[in-house]
């Protein structure tokens, strides 16, 4: 039962990845479990990032 209480688990057992702009490595959240395979970034501004560079 989750009574809406942060995650106190061990998170060392989580999945994770790098950031594809960064390269700081993202822990698999919930809000991620759909479309964990395609996401890539960290974070809005890394998001915004990529499109800045390939712009440019």
């Amino acid at each position: 039962m989750n009574s809406g209480r942060a995650f106190k688990g061990n998170k060392s057992f989580l999945p994770s990845k790098p950031c594809a702009v960064c390269g700081r490595p993202m822990v698999w959240r919930r809000a991620w479990a759909k479309n964990w395979d395609e996401v890539r970034y960290c974070s809005e501004a890394c998001r915004k990032r990529k499109t800045a560079e390939r712009g440019a």
